[in-house]
């Protein structure tokens, strides 16, 4: 008998473990989000879970210039994040609306609210197939503002993604908001199937890019341009926390890459200065072209 219990007492102790361990590993913990600020202006963000997945610790918030605010999801949690901008919110009653990326529910906090197009959303699935987490960030309902997402820790392939260049600033007068706050979808502006992925265009062969999408494609290469745009627009990592930031510092980002850079060049030595370059005191220098809003995007966490 006392065998028999010393194996049961084994096979429990085991069985905890292995339920407890996994509950830390890919993804299944959660992840730990932090927004900041990096826009001249007040950005006031907005976060959405998605249905059958519990609120964060708010739904929305004001994040002055150079703030920043964490929030813990939990296990498999999903949802979006976005900026709010223009708003103005009376200091006694907090109700108020924003100019871009309002949530119509007349407060700072959107309880249970999306986001009005256009917006730029940054969307997760935490712990999802595989435990792995899938994110994007997405202009397929309009853009309002400059957005990156960056993974932090965790393994797999982890690249950051969003959107670096300013949309609002060649946005065409047929998808420009007001005086330039933003840039609807084409599907926004014109509501038409083609546009929309709906109808008799709602599968991946019938919906394809048009020249409204194509534009966002081509200024952001990395995020959703249009409903169908999985390949290029989907990113996963696994066991990661992430870091959201709008607008983006380019000046911090190309350091970083130019360091990378150099420090692969010195790595590949001589042979990489003969092919590529020339040496002046013992420093290896070559010319490199690379267009500014794929510097970002190239790294990684």
């Amino acid at each position: 008998m006392d065998s028999i219990f010393f194996s049961s007492a084994i096979y429990i102790t085991l069985t905890l473990f292995i339920t407890i361990s996994s509950s830390f590993i890919g993804g299944v913990s959660g992840a730990t989000f932090t927004l900041i600020n990096r826009c001249g202006y007040t950005v006031w963000p907005g976060i959405l879970a998605n249905a059958g997945s519990p609120a964060l610790d708010s739904t929305g918030f004001e994040l002055p210039s150079g703030g920043s605010r964490s929030f813990q999801s939990p296990p498999n949690w999903s949802g979006r994040f976005w900026g709010r901008t223009g708003c103005t919110f009376d200091p006694t009653t907090g109700q108020g609306s924003c100019i871009t990326g309002d949530c119509s529910t007349n407060q700072i906090d959107c309880n249970g609210k999306n986001a009005n197009p256009p917006a730029t959303l940054a969307e997760f699935t935490i712990g999802g197939w595989n435990s792995q987490d899938f994110y994007d960030v997405s202009l397929v309902d309009g853009y309002n503002l400059q957005m990156i997402v960056e993974p932090n820790g965790g393994s797999g392939t982890c690249l950051s993604t969003g959107c670096v260049t300013d949309l609002n600033q060649q946005c065409p007068a047929e998808l420009r908001v007001g005086s330039g706050e933003a840039c609807k979808s084409a599907c926004e502006a014109f509501g038409n199937p083609e546009y929309c992925c709906s109808g008799a265009y709602g599968t991946p062969d019938t919906c394809k890019p048009s020249v409204y999408s194509q534009m966002f494609k081509a200024a952001c290469p990395r995020s959703y341009s249009y409903a169908y745009d999985d390949a290029t627009s989907t990113f996963t990592c696994t066991g990661a926390d992430y870091v959201i930031t709008f607008c983006p510092s380019l000046t911090r980002n190309l350091l970083q890459t130019r360091l990378k850079l150099q420090a692969q060049a010195q790595q590949m030595g001589p042979k990489m200065d003969q092919e590529m370059g020339s040496t002046a005191h013992g420093c290896q220098t070559f010319s490199l072209e690379i267009h500014p809003q794929l510097f970002l995007l190239q790294l990684g966490p």
